[in-house]
């Protein structure tokens, strides 16, 4: 199960005013199909198609932290 926290629902518009335009279903595929994962201090990281998103996982659930573009 897949949870955005309130500041990564957010950061839809924050991007949005920079003109970088990422949907839910990106954020999800990278999160279930990377080309990359790594860790990022505490939290996991999971990058694809020029999209890293930062997230930590506890039990069954993968709460989303921050997401960005990123080099492909």
């Amino acid at each position: 199960m897949l949870y955005f926290t309130k500041y990564a629902e957010k950061k839809f518009d924050i991007l949005n005013k920079h003109k970088v335009y990422f949907t839910r279903e990106q954020i999800e595929e990278t999160l279930k199909l990377p080309d990359k994962t790594g860790k990022k201090g505490k939290y996991l990281t999971a990058s694809r198609d020029g999209i890293k998103v930062v997230y930590r996982k506890e039990d069954e659930i993968m709460k989303i932290i921050t997401f960005y573009p990123a080099k492909a």
